[in-house]
């Protein structure tokens, strides 16, 4: 239990906010690539700010919305190889804010457009998004965690969910919610619909969970009723990415769950899955798909007969913020404690001056994390249950991935045959 004013120090992203002090020290998506592609400004909202970000000729930009001469949004501004120019009154800015010229003032002075610039963050791109850094310099490196970067079909599940960011990533150190919520829940669905219950998600008792922190944020375990502490779920297990992601999959399916905290009630959850399992034979140029996942149906319902929906329903039933003063934990919910300390901690580096947990600053090519390759202990069974019965369902090349499981599950029996 929490009183209200640690709830709020957990939760509150906004400028001057304890914990928005914590994430602005990282890189997120905002936008994809192919959408600054199709048109080259693009309004988001990030942190409970908003601001306009574009592509020019040499890269990416992104400027806080309004323009500093009379405030209007740089959203609806223009394009040009260098910057972007507020449509209103034509000032323009370069991609590091810098108010470079002034339409009805060309002979302004120096002076005068320095103290006209527009606050500025930075953007890149990385595995088919646009990342953008807010927070202030010197900005950290983008983080290019093994999903961004390796082979494999992309596919990228996404909508916006109306709730706090945390109570999503509290889901992630939950382990027992897939026993009851996956499990036991998921039969009961099934049953009142008349549907066969996907066999990966049935009968997965847990024996103990362990939670340990690292670099990256918190290792999770499992051990399951029939397993060893020499399975994947034990010996791997998968991690929380601090602060605001999940790495999770196996049998051949690598997948990032995103949560960008878009301001306090509401989160853009991503599902950034790449398909790549031993034996598939995928072209080079597969091209990375996004979508949006349905969690509602027309009469105004949770959609809970696939696996993300269930987790939907769970956290934006909790309330826009969930009341943390009331619940009453127990020793299961130790994952959970454990997350808020690690939030806690962070928060009280970064009144000391230091950098909070998994922020990353030598350059690199690539971050492995850990992760199950054998989910659950099933085979590639696990792999086509999770695309029906997950968000994956509502993909446009859902069929095909499916055909990419099974194509190399049999190019696997044929090889083990010789």
């Amino acid at each position: 239990m929490l009183t209200q004013e640690q709830n709020d120090e957990l939760t509150r992203v906004g400028p001057g906010t304890p914990m928005g002090a914590v994430l602005r020290h990282y890189w997120y998506p905002v936008a994809f690539v192919r959408e600054l592609e199709e048109f080259p400004v693009k309004k988001v909202r990030l942190l409970a700010e908003n601001w306009a970000l574009f592509k020019t000729a040499d890269g990416y930009g992104i400027v806080h919305e309004r323009c500093p001469h009379r405030g209007a949004s740089m959203v609806y501004g223009i394009v040009e190889p260098d910057g972007l120019r507020c449509g209103y009154h034509g000032w323009k800015f370069d991609t590091g804010g810098n108010c470079v010229d002034i339409l009805a003032e060309p002979d302004s002075s120096p002076k005068f457009r320095e103290s006209c610039a527009i606050r500025s963050g930075q953007a890149q791109a990385l595995g088919g998004m646009v990342w953008v850094y807010i927070g202030v310099d010197p900005a950290p490196q983008l983080p290019r965690y093994e999903a961004y970067v390796m082979d494999g079909v992309r596919d990228i599940g996404h909508s916006m969910l109306p709730c706090n960011w945390l109570q999503i990533m509290e889901n992630s150190v939950d382990p027992y919610h897939v026993e009851a919520l996956h499990g036991n829940y998921f039969e009961f669905v099934a049953d009142q619909q008349g549907t066969p219950m996907p066999g990966s998600f049935g009968g997965n008792k847990h024996e103990k969970v362990a939670f340990d922190a690292f670099e990256h944020g918190i290792i999770k375990r499992r051990l399951l009723v029939g397993q060893s502490e020499e399975d994947d779920d034990w010996k791997i297990g998968h991690p929380l990415v601090f602060p605001y992601k999940m790495w999770v999959g196996g049998n051949g399916v690598y997948q990032m769950q995103i949560r960008v905290p878009i301001d306090d009630t509401n989160t853009w959850a991503l599902f950034y899955t790449v398909h790549a399992p031993e034996g598939a034979d995928i072209p080079d140029d597969s091209p990375c798909i996004d979508y949006e996942y349905q969690w509602i149906d027309e009469n105004g319902e949770f959609i809970v007969d696939y696996i993300e929906g269930q987790d939907i329903m769970a956290w934006v039933t909790q309330g826009e913020i969930a009341d943390r003063t009331s619940e009453k934990l127990t020793k299961s919910d130790v994952g959970v404690v454990a997350c808020r300390r690690m939030f806690r901690d962070s928060i009280d580096a970064v009144k000391d001056g230091r950098d909070p947990v998994a922020v990353v600053r030598e350059p690199h090519d690539v971050i492995k994390l850990p992760l199950e390759r054998s989910k659950f202990g099933r085979g590639s069974e696990f792999a086509i249950d999770w695309i029906d019965n997950g968000s994956m369902r509502f993909s446009p090349q859902a069929e095909y991935m499916k055909k990419i499981h099974r194509d190399a599950g049999a190019a696997r029996q044929a090889m083990a045959g010789t």
